[in-house]
């Protein structure tokens, strides 16, 4: 991968992945694999989501990655509970002896993912080896340490991407040829498949190889933030210095970049609308959701534009006023950044025109899926803001630069399901 804007990165050193004894669920244990599995965290709507994981079988990994609790406190402890509970009882048990793990994902349409799961050396943005392209929010940062501390494990894989089409890849191939540990097709249709790479010679290739790389955050900028806080509360060396990854080499398996939606609590469209009168074009699209995107999708390609709906209809919202851009986002940033949708989202209209603070989850949410985010908003009477996804290479040319994004602007997929793998720190 070309480290431009990090000459440094190569000097020092690349992508160190680790094998690990992997945690992984007994399948004579639980009722299905696919009944234990879970979109990451921040992907579950809450609480229809895990409402649903949860009924699902009792054993659900929502119950370790989002306990639900009467107090955050109460949560951590609870999920400690449990895990460790789950491991007494043979729930869940510890591979024999260390490894890589070789994760595909295939959808059946023709979308097939495969990555390496590893153990990956922890290093700060400015080594250039691993590069975060958001900005994170701390009260979320601050909720992750506090689960990690409890358990002591980390229960999820951080998507990870770099380029490059060399031995790691050559690895990965082969191993997918072989009988896999599990196998499990999850309710959206998704089959998930698991290997381990034990071989030395295996192992030591694939580390040489991606020693030469650094990587994209793909998804999980609060659980590598998380990473890192957790390994300066602990002595080097320790286990903490490393952190659980899904590596996916994107010159084989390109990802796809969807949006994040924003849910606006207590604002009715009516209100927001006519905030934004005078300052946006507005138009009423009276058409089903896709055809609603594919007008986002028209409007984005000549500027900003984004989708307002939980009034029953949407409205296309673009053509910023300039002389609003101007007054409203920083000067300081490269112009892509400034273009962005996301900044024109949160810098003009969240803080200049509706006045919602970004940081308040009493005020606004972030939701991955679009027709969940419109229906939460009909049902609530709030704004549902759609988004038109950012493409993959002004994500990383930014990321290059050292220059993040606003918080929640890109949806890498399709992300790795939680449970089928997890890494225990005391393992």
């Amino acid at each position: 991968m070309n480290t431009a804007g990090h000459p440094e990165a190569t000097e020092r050193r690349g992508l160190e992945l680790t094998p690990f004894r992997g945690l992984r669920y007994d399948p004579d244990r639980v009722g299905s694999l696919a009944a234990v599995t879970s979109p990451p965290y921040d992907v579950v709507v809450r609480p229809d989501g895990v409402n649903h994981l949860q009924s699902a079988d009792p054993h659900n990994i929502v119950r370790l990655i989002l306990p639900q609790a009467g107090t955050p406190s109460a949560g951590t402890e609870q999920a400690a509970d449990t895990l460790h509970r789950w491991q007494a009882e043979g729930i869940l048990t510890t591979d024999p002896e260390p490894g890589l793990y070789v994760y595909e994902q295939h959808d059946g349409n023709g979308m097939l993912q495969r990555g390496v799961i590893g153990a990956l050396r922890i290093s700060e943005p400015s080594e250039g080896v691993v590069l975060p392209h958001e900005e994170v929010m701390p009260p979320v940062v601050a909720d992750r340490a506090a689960l990690m501390r409890a358990t002591s494990a980390n229960l999820e894989p951080l998507l990870l991407t770099y380029r490059g089409n060399g031995a790691a890849a050559e690895v990965v191939e082969a191993t997918a040829a072989r009988p896999p540990l599990l196998a499990t097709t999850t309710e959206d249709g998704f089959r998930h498949r698991l290997w381990s790479i034990t071989d030395p010679a295996e192992v030591a290739r694939v580390q040489s190889d991606l020693s030469r790389h650094q990587a994209l955050i793909a998804d999980g900028h609060h659980r590598w933030a998380t990473y890192l806080r957790l390994r300066a509360e602990h002595t080097s060396p320790s286990p903490w210095d490393y952190g659980l990854v899904l590596l996916v080499d994107t010159a084989r398996y390109p990802l796809r970049v969807r949006a994040i939606h924003r849910l606006l609590h207590g604002l009715p469209v009516a209100d927001a609308l006519r905030a934004v009168e005078g300052l946006f074009r507005v138009r009423r699209l009276d058409v089903p959701l896709p055809k609603a995107q594919e007008a986002l999708a028209d409007a984005a390609c000549v500027g900003n534009a984004f989708l307002l709906a939980g009034d029953g209809t949407f409205h296309l919202v673009d053509r910023p006023d300039p002389d609003l851009l101007a007054r409203t986002i920083p000067a300081d940033r490269p112009t892509a950044w400034r273009t962005l949708d996301a900044t024109v989202l949160h810098a003009t209209l969240l803080d200049h025109v509706w006045h919602i603070p970004e940081d308040s989850p009493a005020r606004i949410a972030y939701i991955h899926d679009t027709a969940a985010t419109v229906a939460k908003a009909e049902r609530h009477g709030s704004t549902a803001v759609l988004l038109h996804p950012v493409r993959e290479e002004v994500v990383r040319d930014l990321a290059r630069q050292g220059v993040t994004m606003p918080r929640k602007s890109t949806s890498f997929g399709p992300k790795p399901a939680s449970g089928l793998v997890l890494r225990a720190l005391d393992a």
